[in-house]
């Protein structure tokens, strides 16, 4: 599969004109070469793949990941560096750039620190953006990861059901995220087991439980607290960040109530918000561009009188964020083999917020969901 990529993407690099592409990005590392979980820039050790267009690929990573390398990166060559001695990540860049006329780089998502030492070995009219070439290729995802992106959606289904479960009157936020984060963790060990055989790769469920209850329900990415629920209150659930199964993400969110709806008002924001999820899912497809979905939900959200609103929804794969997103402005033609989460949502600023989302991988004739959970108004009342 590694093998596999590498391949592609040093055929796109001769049809774009580039001789060797630097890549930092983490997410970007594994999707080419399998190497991941080592301390990257957070900690201040660069890693660099370089790969040519027709030479061996080089993985530059601290020595402390010897080991780890050794087992998971599918290079030609893997150059370790140390803190303090010679020049650490930079000593192979030089011979790897030398003979090359352009080089790719990644300008959005290159560390500072490394770019300004590779500005030290190019000049101007060397550089090209080397991103879209990189998108495209992760934009499409194979069989094998349509299979991680259908088991992740098993995960996220786990963790919806055990957070809906453990939200009552009286109970602390944080205890609703340990439950979601036990159950995502025992739903994808159980699929490790059953269909994978990477023993290292681990079922851990991560990232700080996104979740929102009463008077905190208009902040879209408030964190589970100690704050205790009460009855009548509404509680938003998202697993944008949770989801991350064999490193895979999807997007999944619902909005729920204790007891009953305390509010009519809300009652009608979560109808909007239905609705234009559903209004986005009726041109969902393949031949459909990402900024016509967007256009049709807005259109749902600005028609019952609420302000534009930020985007629909987004690619997702091995990367949060991954292209298209479905936004005005982005013209990318949907194709099958995507898969995008796609959200409703509607905020009255200081007084509510609703958001259902789920997501789908687009196919020859529509789209197939990946996340379940009930949606409708009456369901959401736990």
């Amino acid at each position: 599969m590694f093998e596999a990529r590498m391949a592609a993407l040093r055929t796109r690099l001769d049809e774009a004109g580039i001789d060797v592409a630097l890549i930092t990005d983490d997410d970007s590392v594994y999707y080419f070469t399998g190497y991941y979980d080592y301390l990257h820039m957070d900690f201040g050790r660069p890693t660099i793949l370089v790969v040519p267009k027709d030479g061996p690929s080089l993985l530059i990573t601290p020595s402390m990941e010897e080991d780890m390398a050794h087992a998971a990166a599918r290079v030609d060559r893997i150059a370790l560096w140390n803190d303090g001695l010679g020049d650490e990540w930079r000593a192979e860049l030089p011979a790897a750039l030398k003979s090359a006329s352009m080089i790719g780089l990644e300008p959005d998502l290159m560390p500072p620190l490394v770019r300004a030492y590779v500005d030290t070995l190019l000049d101007t009219g060397q550089v090209r953006d080397a991103m879209p070439v990189i998108a495209g290729l992760r934009m499409i995802k194979s069989p094998e990861e349509l299979q991680l992106a259908r088991h992740a959606g098993t995960v996220a289904g786990a963790m919806m059901l055990a957070g809906r479960g453990a939200i009552a009157a009286g109970v602390a936020e944080y205890e609703v995220a340990l439950a979601t984060s036990q159950a995502g963790t025992r739903q994808a060990a159980d699929l490790l087991a059953t269909h994978y055989a990477d023993v290292a790769m681990s079922p851990m469920t991560h990232f700080l439980q996104i979740m929102a209850s009463g008077p905190e329900i208009t902040k879209p990415h408030h964190r589970a607290s100690t704050r205790i629920m009460q009855y009548g209150e509404p509680v938003f659930l998202c697993f944008c960040g949770m989801t991350n199964f064999h490193r895979f993400k999807l997007g999944f969110d619902r909005t729920f109530w204790i007891g009953e709806i305390t509010d009519p008002m809300q009652a009608d924001v979560y109808a909007v918000a239905l609705a234009s999820q559903q209004a986005a899912l009726s041109v969902l497809g393949p031949g459909v561009t990402a900024e016509e979905v967007h256009a049709a939900y807005a259109e749902v959200i600005q028609g019952a009188g609420h302000t534009y609103p930020f985007r629909c929804g987004r690619a997702t794969g091995f990367s949060f964020l991954e292209a298209p997103q479905l936004v005005y402005g982005d013209k990318t033609m949907l194709q099958p083999g995507m898969v995008l989460a796609v959200d409703g949502s509607v905020s009255v600023s200081g007084r509510f917020r609703a958001q259902v989302g789920d997501s789908f991988i687009i196919t020859e004739d529509g789209y197939e969901q990946i996340t379940h959970h009930p949606n409708a108004l009456e369901d959401m009342i736990v």
